[in-house]
């Protein structure tokens, strides 16, 4: 594999699922940062245009992304979604401890950080856990819960959702981290694009189709990607993020960037869990199966080897899709066709799992080999 950081020169903009056509509160989001598959594509662009069909449809070219890389060469990832904040209680002029409000804007400023677990099956959560038996008597996971915490701390709140590779290594490794330099925030900045059509001969807009606006993001000073591809490309510019939208892309100095060499190969490692391995940590968004085309946080194959899951809204990516709803009645519709489970995304085991290399569906299906190609789903595996 390869590795390239990818500059980009513009704002940024990659729509999400939801269907969007100018017009009346037409407003255009997207999804950040951008999937394998839009990034790999802006590569592959940089190969030679000169080649057979047979050659275009080949799938054996690899890739992984997308991570980000500050100035000074750190590589972060998506901060594990277990993980939470908390800070020491105030002491007042009696000597009492105050009571702080659990606060999500106190993210940054914590004193301890500790990880989700299980909760036990107690009259507690006993209308909030699953039902015991699930599908062919298996166990469904439990929720995830904050364990018995030290009076004199306060919940405050997630962490940043950005980790250095180093601390999420040692978080495989069973270490919580203790420093917070270990996260950061978003590393860019949302901008709202307005666009006007005007009547012609006229300082009126138009009725129809006279106004829609985009939200695009712009990354921060010194930041950019940082991507791996199997194919040896040459240095370039490629068009990213928007039709007129452009990125640089530059072959990673390896010589100079030792330490950060050594964190990206083992990104590249397949992992293969032993019993001793109880945690699984999502490194790009994956596919978890439910059959019939259904997606959800972890596949059905996992039940009775999954204690818990920690994840977040799924990420949607649109796309025509046909609903069936009898066998004489077909519906066209723009529909997401797939609900990525978000990178960051947490498993907790009792014992190893069916699956253990790719969150990903089985099959042949060529959409399949692709995603397989790209490494969606990959997943890091720790201790408790």
């Amino acid at each position: 594999m390869h590795w390239y950081t990818i500059n980009p020169l513009d704002v940024l903009l990659f729509r999400d699922s939801k269907p969007f056509s100018p017009g009346d509160g037409s407003w255009a989001k997207g999804s950040f940062p951008p999937m394998p598959i839009t990034v790999f594509q802006a590569l592959r662009s940089l190969l030679s245009q000169r080649i057979e069909k047979a050659e275009r449809d080949r799938r054996d070219i690899s890739f992984l992304g997308v991570f980000l890389l500050d100035e000074q060469n750190t590589l972060w990832l998506p901060t594990p979604k277990d993980l939470f904040c908390l800070k020491v209680k105030e002491v007042g002029k009696e000597g009492e401890q105050s009571q702080k409000v659990f606060s999500k804007k106190a993210a940054g400023d914590w004193d301890k950080i500790v990880r989700l677990q299980p909760c036990d099956r107690n009259p507690t959560w006993e209308h909030l856990c699953f039902d015991d038996q699930g599908i062919n008597n298996q166990k469904k996971p439990k929720p995830m819960v904050l364990p018995q915490i030290d009076q004199k701390y306060y919940p405050c709140g997630n962490p940043h959702p950005w980790i250095k590779a180093e601390a999420l290594d040692n978080y495989l490794k069973g270490k919580n981290p203790e420093d917070r330099s270990d996260f950061c925030k978003n590393p860019w900045d949302v901008q709202v694009l307005p666009h006007i059509r005007m009547e012609k001969d006229s300082r009126q807009v138009r009725d129809s189709e006279g106004y829609f606006t985009e939200v695009a993001v712009r990354l921060q000073a010194g930041w950019q990607f940082i991507v791996a591809i199997s194919e040896k490309i040459p240095n370039g510019v490629v068009r990213l993020g928007g039709e007129g939208h452009r990125a640089i892309v530059t072959s990673l100095n390896i010589p100079a960037n030792k330490a950060l060499h050594e964190q990206l190969q083992w990104l590249q490692g397949n992992t293969t869990p032993t019993d001793s391995y109880k945690y699984a940590y999502l490194l790009t968004p994956g596919l978890a199966d439910v059959g019939k085309a259904l997606y959800a946080s972890y596949p059905s194959a996992w039940n009775g080897n999954l204690q818990g899951c920690v994840t977040d809204k799924a990420l949607l990516w649109g796309g025509v899709s046909t609903i069936t709803r009898n066998q004489s009645d077909r519906e066209f519709g723009l529909l997401p066709q797939r609900a990525f489970v978000p990178p960051g995304t947490v498993y907790v085991f009792d014992k190893k799992p069916p699956e253990t290399q790719l969150l990903l569906p089985k099959g042949n299906q060529r959409w399949l080999e692709t995603f397989k190609q790209l490494n969606y789903g990959k997943l890091l595996w720790g201790i408790n």
